[in-house]
């Protein structure tokens, strides 16, 4: 089947608006003609996306899943129509930018303000992701360039490493007995209540750290981005291993963090997708990055 971006951005509305009457009129379309459309998609998919009830409509398990995916395509579709209209004009367009919850985050407010100044008609596109988010964005093309903490595989990638580097330790109430130690061993960290991030290879290398499999290690909760995690330590569910650069974006009341002993250190890197053909501005912001932080930039801790 064909997909039209045109009968796509129409299932959107719809999907919006949980009225065809309303979809029409928003899209400035006839009612006939946009059921007309939506009857022959559902058709050639072979499934019905909306659980129709007297005039509202709701998305089927198969429209919710054809919404994430019609929103994905219709986002590069007109990320396409950026890019190309760019070329006839002075360098503008949008870079877009994910960023794990750390130190490096410091690096785009700074790298932005003096990318700006010799290319101001360059906009950003920033989101917030764990290491999981960001690799799956970056092999769909709907995202430029990624900022990862390590561990993180790189061979499917081009990377540049950066100059900022995290200790890992425990984010734990100002009230627990452990908070006033200048560093945790093994020994204090094996019994407690973990909230640890969801990423697999992230989880196998703190298991390692403490001499465990990580299936005996006491997790109670685990999350994508280091916030969430210190809203369950406030609330005194359990104890968070995280990067220092975490509580520094964002200090939280209450919470102290204490570096684990031995120190454990790691680093970040920008990856992109390999042979990929970027934007003019994403080209030249790349290159500044590079230039910018090189082998010889000092290293930064939070």
């Amino acid at each position: 089947m064909e997909l039209d971006i045109r009968v796509l951005k129409y299932f959107l509305a719809i999907a919006k608006a949980g009225n065809m009457t309303q979809a029409a009129k928003d899209l400035h379309i006839t009612q006939p003609t946009l059921s007309r459309q939506i009857a022959d998609m559902e058709k050639d998919l072979g499934t019905e996306l909306f659980v129709r009830k007297r005039r509202h409509l709701t998305l089927s398990d198969s429209g919710f899943l054809f919404q994430q995916r019609a929103k994905e395509i219709v986002a590069l579709a007109d990320k396409a129509r950026r890019e190309i209209a760019e070329q006839e004009e002075r360098i503008g367009g949008i870079v877009t930018i994910d960023c794990v919850e750390s130190v490096a985050s410091r690096l785009l407010p700074e790298t932005m303000s003096a990318f700006s100044r010799d290319y101001p008609l360059v906009c950003y596109e920033l989101y917030s992701a764990d290491g999981n988010d960001i690799r799956e964005k970056i092999d769909r093309g709907s995202i430029d360039l990624g900022i990862l903490l390590e561990p993180v595989e790189t061979a499917k990638y081009d990377f540049l490493r950066l100059p900022f580097y995290e200790r890992w330790g425990i984010a734990l109430r100002e009230n627990s007995p452990l908070a006033n130690k200048e560093a945790l061993t093994t020994e204090d960290i094996q019994g407690l209540p973990l909230i640890i991030p969801r990423r697999t290879i992230v989880i196998e290398e703190i298991a390692r750290w403490l001499g465990m499999e990580a299936d005996s290690l006491n997790i109670v909760a685990s999350h994508n981005l280091p916030t969430n995690g210190l809203l369950l330590v406030q609330q005194g569910i359990g104890c968070l291993i995280c990067v220092q650069g975490s509580l520094a974006i964002r200090p939280p009341q209450g919470i102290r963090f204490v570096p684990l002993a031995p120190e454990r250190i790691t680093g970040h890197v920008l990856a992109w997708k390999k042979n990929h053909a970027f934007s003019t501005a994403t080209t030249r912001f790349l290159q500044f990055i590079q230039s910018r932080y090189n082998n010889s930039a000092p290293p930064i801790f939070p």
